[in-house]
C-alpha cells in the first residue's frame, strides 16, 4: 500500500526524469536505462554508433498519390532510398519490402510519415506535472482545441519549452483526423499492421518525432543483432572482471613476494645492526678506560713519587690502590710530618691521617694509616690567583 509521501516521492522523481528526457519518460527503471543508454550514445561518432547497433535508424514511408516513397532517416540525416508503386492493391503472403530493401534495411523500424498540411498544431500552456502523461493529458483537450472528437483523430504531444524550475511547460498538440490518415493506412495495403509509429513532417520537410500511432498498435521490429550484441556485452564484462581480477592476484602476489624477501633481507640487517651496535659500545668502552687510564697515574709512577717522597726512616707494610683511593700502612719516625711531605703532588690529593698514631713497642716507631685520592687535585672553582670562587 502506497503511502502519501511515498506518492509525493514518486510524483517528483517522476516529474525529475521527464525534465532529463526533454519529453514524456517511460516510468520505471527501463525508462531511465533507455534515456542513460541514449544520451552516452549521443556522445560517439555517428558511424561508431550505427557499428554498434545504437542507432539503427528507421524507415520513412511517404504515400504521394500513387507511389510510395521509401526514406531512411539515422540521427539528423535522411537520405532517400526509391520509390516504389503504391501497395494498395497487392496480395502477397510475403514482405513486400523485403524483396525491395533487402533484410537490412527491411529490418528497421517502419515508420509512416504524414505531410505537414496533413495536421492541425496547438500550443498548450500546461503545469510541469503534466509532462510525465502529456500524451493522457492533452486527450482531454482535443475537443476543445479541434473540431474533432478524440476518437475521430490520432494525436500526440511533444514539450516545446520548459520555465525554470518547476513552472508551466508549453507543450503542443498535433492531431491528424482519422479522414485524412485512413487513406495513408490503406496505401500501404500489408505494410500497414507492421508499423512501429506515425510521425507527421514540419515545415521544413524533417520528422516532428512524434507517434500518432496508439501505444497498443505499434509494433517493435526486434534487433536481429541484439542477441549477439548482449553476448558480446557480457563476454566483454566478464573479460574486464576477469582481468581487473587477475591484475588484483597480481599486484597481491607481487606484495607477498615483496614482503617475503624483505623479511629475509632484514633478518640479516638486523643481525648486521646488532653486531655494529655491539662494535661501536666495545670502541666507545675501549675509549672510555683509555682516557680513564690516562686519566690516572699507574702504580709504578706512583711508587716512585712515594720513594722519592717518604723519609729514610719510613717503611711501609702496606700499598693499596684500589679504584681512586690510595692507601698506605707503615712505620715513620717522622709520622706527623708525612702530610706535609705528600702535599702538593701531581699524582695524588688530599692526603689524610686515617686514624690515630700508635708507637711499635719493637721499633719504636709509629704506626700510621695514611689516606689520599689517586689523581691531581682538583683546580674546578679555584681563581687564577689560588683563591675559590664564592
Amino acid at each position: 500500500m502506497s503511502t502519501p509521501a511515498a506518492g509525493r516521492l514518486q510524483d517528483r522523481l517522476g516529474r525529475f526524469g521527464a525534465r532529463l528526457s526533454g519529453s514524456t519518460l517511460r516510468t520505471g527503471t527501463g525508462g531511465f536505462l533507455a534515456w542513460w543508454g541514449s544520451s552516452l550514445a549521443s556522445w560517439l561518432p555517428p558511424r561508431v554508433r550505427q557499428v554498434l547497433g545504437m542507432d539503427r535508424g528507421r524507415l520513412l514511408l511517404l504515400v504521394e498519390g500513387d507511389v510510395l516513397r521509401l526514406r531512411l532517416q539515422r540521427g539528423d540525416e535522411i537520405r532517400d532510398l526509391g520509390n516504389i508503386p503504391s501497395l494498395k492493391e497487392m496480395e502477397t503472403t510475403g514482405d513486400p519490402l523485403t524483396r525491395v530493401l533487402g533484410v537490412r534495411l527491411s529490418d528497421l523500424p517502419r515508420w509512416l510519415l504524414l505531410p505537414a498540411g496533413s495536421s492541425l498544431r496547438r500550443r498548450l500552456p500546461l503545469p510541469a506535472a503534466a509532462a510525465e502523461r502529456l500524451r493522457d493529458v492533452v486527450g482531454f483537450e482535443i475537443e476543445r482545441q479541434t473540431p474533432f472528437s478524440a476518437d475521430a483523430v490520432a494525436y500526440d504531444a511533444r514539450v516545446i519549452a520548459r520555465r525554470e524550475g518547476d513552472g508551466p511547460i508549453d507543450a503542443e498538440l498535433i492531431a491528424v483526423p482519422r479522414a485524412a490518415l485512413d487513406p495513408q493506412l490503406a496505401a500501404l495495403g500489408p505494410v500497414a499492421p507492421s508499423l512501429a509509429g506515425i510521425d507527421v513532417a514540419g515545415p521544413d520537410g524533417a520528422p516532428l518525432q512524434i507517434n500518432l500511432l496508439p501505444p497498443s498498435q505499434r509494433q517493435s521490429i526486434r534487433d536481429p543483432w541484439q542477441t549477439w550484441n548482449l553476448a558480446f556485452a557480457a563476454v566483454a564484462i566478464i573479460a574486464t572482471g576477469l582481468a581487473l581480477w587477475l591484475v588484483l592476484e597480481n599486484r597481491r602476489a607481487a606484495a607477498d613476494a615483496f614482503d617475503a624477501e624483505v623479511e629475509r633481507e632484514a633478518a640479516p640487517a638486523r643481525r648486521a645492526a646488532t653486531q655494529q651496535q655491539e662494535l661501536v659500545n666495545l670502541i666507545e668502552g675501549q675509549a672510555f678506560l683509555q682516557r680513564t687510564r690516562a686519566a690516572r697515574p699507574t702504580a709504578v709512577e706512583v711508587m716512585d713519587e712515594l720513594s722519592r717522597r717518604l723519609p729514610d726512616g719510613t717503611y711501609l707494610e702496606k700499598l693499596a690502590i684500589e679504584d681512586n683511593r690510595l692507601t698506605l700502612i707503615g712505620l715513620s719516625n717522622e709520622a706527623p710530618a708525612l702530610i706535609g711531605r705528600l702535599q702538593d703532588s701531581s699524582l695524588w690529593r688530599s692526603p689524610a691521617l686515617a686514624g690515630a698514631l700508635q708507637t711499635d713497642p719493637g721499633t719504636r716507631k709509629d704506626r700510621f694509616t695514611l689516606t689520599a685520592e689517586i689523581g691531581p687535585a682538583d683546580t674546578r672553582g679555584q681563581t687564577p690567583g689560588g683563591g675559590t670562587d664564592e
